[in-house]
């Protein structure tokens, strides 16, 4: 990783580093003008590499900044990113900033374009989801010379400040509970992981407690695409149809836990006595469904206004050091489909 500056890159730093003059740079950055193509290539993977991001503020307004905060999230769909988004907005609301979003679909390269233009025009403070980034993404974040708050998770190292949860934590607090009530025979339903690095922190940290007590996942199934009822339901059929002797199974989110859920009800499974089963997220769109689903709370709002914060104070005195890491602590909720541990 690039050391941490105040400054901004400047096309004087790309033209040094690549030995042009900062009339060829600003050629080739704005694709202009007769430039060779082997120069064209060294320019742009020098820039790419430094983190550098050309600047849209035009002429005599060039070292200002405007009162706009980039927000970036992996999904508008996930039902998780908008009550951030508020929690954000109403941090906000009192000063003179504004949030604006982009969306990266999970992408690392789409994350890269999103950073790209949004830091090109010199937002106040960014806001990004995950510590997990891209090279380039990570240069550009290192050496954008604003706040940088990465939000959802602390199990990592940030580029500058964090908020969020401990997601192997979460996994760890979620395994004992299972454990604790006497299940022995689990299976895993969730998204495919590479991608989805919170939850593959999760289930490390479920399957590690498991494994203390001398239990190992008895059988697995993975889906990619939206969180959706349908999937959960899908997904649980299946995983039973396979291994009908498993007595739990944990979904890596409530949508997919409350399609399972409402499988095993209309197939006349006895909850949570026969089979348990839990979710993750705590989203309060499924308090109506027939059984509170088991699950944990990811502090989404509190995220979203405790990042918030930390930008508006550093916007208000920008010799603030930074560094900020604020890890909160998520609420297991039983539900009604988590039996009480066993006596003893």
């Amino acid at each position: 990783m690039p050391p941490r500056s105040k400054r901004p890159l400047t096309l004087r730093d790309v033209s040094e580093a690549s030995g042009v003059s900062e009339m060829t740079v600003s050629r080739v950055l704005r694709n202009k003008g007769d430039v060779s193509e082997t120069t064209r290539l060294r320019v742009k993977e020098v820039a790419r590499r430094l983190g550098y991001v050309p600047n849209k503020i035009a002429g005599a307004l060039a070292s200002s900044r405007v009162n706009l905060v980039a927000v970036v999230i992996p999904s508008l769909g996930n039902m998780v990113f908008p009550e951030v988004l508020s929690g954000i907005s109403e941090g906000l609301e009192e000063t003179v900033l504004q949030p604006v979003v982009g969306v990266t679909d999970y992408l690392p390269e789409k994350e890269e374009r999103v950073l790209f233009e949004m830091l090109s025009w010199r937002p106040s403070g960014v806001i990004v989801a995950g510590l997990e980034h891209s090279e380039a993404s990570r240069a550009m974040l290192a050496r954008s010379g604003v706040p940088v708050v990465e939000i959802m998770d602390v199990d990592g190292e940030p580029v500058d400040s964090c908020v969020g949860i401990s997601h192997r934590r979460a996994g760890r607090q979620m395994a004992e509970a299972i454990v604790t009530a006497g299940y022995g025979r689990i299976g895993f339903l969730g998204t495919t992981m590479p991608l989805d690095h919170r939850a593959r922190k999760r289930f490390e940290g479920f399957t590690q407690t498991l494994g203390k007590s001398g239990i190992e996942i008895a059988d697995r199934e993975f889906y990619s695409g939206g969180s959706a009822l349908a999937k959960g339901r899908e997904m649980t059929q299946t995983l039973l149809g396979r291994s009908p002797d498993l007595d739990f199974l944990y979904y890596s989110n409530d949508m997919i836990g409350a399609g399972g859920l409402l499988y095993l009800l209309e197939q006349g499974i006895d909850i949570p006595g026969r089979m348990g089963l839990a979710g993750f997220n705590g989203v309060e769109l499924l308090d109506g469904l027939p059984r509170r689903l088991a699950t944990m709370d990811a502090c989404r709002r509190e995220i979203g206004l405790r990042a918030a914060a930390i930008i508006a104070a550093r916007h208000a005195d920008p010799t603030l050091p930074g560094g900020e890491i604020v890890e909160l602590s998520p609420t297991l909720d039983p539900g009604q489909t988590l039996r009480p541990a066993r006596p003893g």
